[in-house]
């Protein structure tokens, strides 16, 4: 069973690990990456004991369909007329 379930947005993005981090009662951190979020993976595991949480977060946030659609530029988006 999962230690807690924590919002993506409550995690903190650690540049030097390159993954999300959430405090772990042992003093380490559960860490899980955004590789792992893009394959739909929502574990994230402390390296120092057993304990995990699931991470709730949009998959469509990490996808690189998500991704995209992100840089769509509405400036070139052309009108499309409806009958």
């Amino acid at each position: 069973m999962s230690y807690d379930d924590v919002e993506i947005e409550d995690m903190d993005w650690n540049e030097e690990l390159q993954a999300f981090t959430y405090p772990c009662p042992c003093g380490d951190l559960f860490q899980i990456t955004k590789e792992e979020l893009k394959i739909g993976e929502e574990i994230a595991r402390c390296p120092s004991c057993s304990l995990y949480i699931t991470v709730i977060y949009n998959i469509e946030d990490f996808s690189g369909e998500s991704d995209q659609k992100k840089n769509l530029n509405p400036a070139n988006q052309q009108p499309v007329a409806v009958a």
